[in-house]
């Protein structure tokens, strides 16, 4: 059974998400101007917004998840509160201020996906990558769950239950990925290495220990 998770989007964004808001046509203005006069190469700038996006910035929440599965108390804590649990570690600010931990179980796998525009938890995750902005991304995640994530190269089991959440300017989601077996006796930081960023969105799943050394 799949679920979808719909919570009001008055988002007050102050502008229409199928354009460009006046920050990123600004940008992108910008950007045209340095790059005409050769100051910026665009591919370097495509290489840093690709590292910041999954390398740089998911490290936060690969931290949060990494303790999670360190530290049941931590755990317990972020379930409960996960806004506070996160602040802890010092990952707070714009876009993070009301969090929501879902934690995924052998019965269920948890999905995170924003049906009206891309609400994202920047402090943890980083810069949203352009699919969880798409408008496919947006829809088909609610109407077939299942599909996108084979698509993504996830297949779970019939029973396994899929429960789809809806990221609002109110709420934002973490997905708590399970933890892989083999890894007993890991450090923290060893554990976050094995964090993805869609692991932590619901569309991949955490790494194996053979997949790092593969990597």
């Amino acid at each position: 059974m799949d679920d979808h998770h719909h919570h009001s989007h008055d988002h007050h964004h102050g502008h229409d998400h199928s354009e460009l808001s006046d920050i990123e046509l600004r940008v992108r203005a910008l950007e045209s101007i340095l790059v005409e006069k050769g100051y910026v190469d665009p591919a370097a700038i495509d290489v840093l917004v690709e590292t910041y996006e999954t390398k740089v910035g998911p490290r936060n929440g690969g931290k949060v998840v990494a303790k999670a599965w360190a530290d049941p108390s931590y755990r317990d804590w972020l379930r409960k509160d996960a806004t506070a649990a996160i602040a802890s570690l010092g990952f707070t600010g714009r876009q993070g201020e009301h969090m929501v931990a879902v934690e995924n179980t052998p019965q269920e796998h948890n999905m995170v996906v924003c049906t009206l525009c891309s609400c994202y938890p920047w402090p943890v995750l980083g810069l949203p990558p352009v699919w969880y902005k798409s408008a496919p991304y947006r829809s088909r995640a609610v109407i077939d769950p299942r599909g996108v994530l084979k698509e993504f190269g996830v297949e779970l089991p019939e029973t396994t239950r899929i429960r789809v959440w809806d990221s609002t300017a109110e709420i934002r989601y973490l997905v708590l990925p399970m933890r892989p077996e083999g890894t007993q006796g890991w450090s923290e930081e060893a554990l976050a290495d094995l964090v993805t960023r869609d692991s932590m969105i619901g569309t991949g799943l955490a790494l194996r220990p053979d997949q790092m050394v593969a990597a």
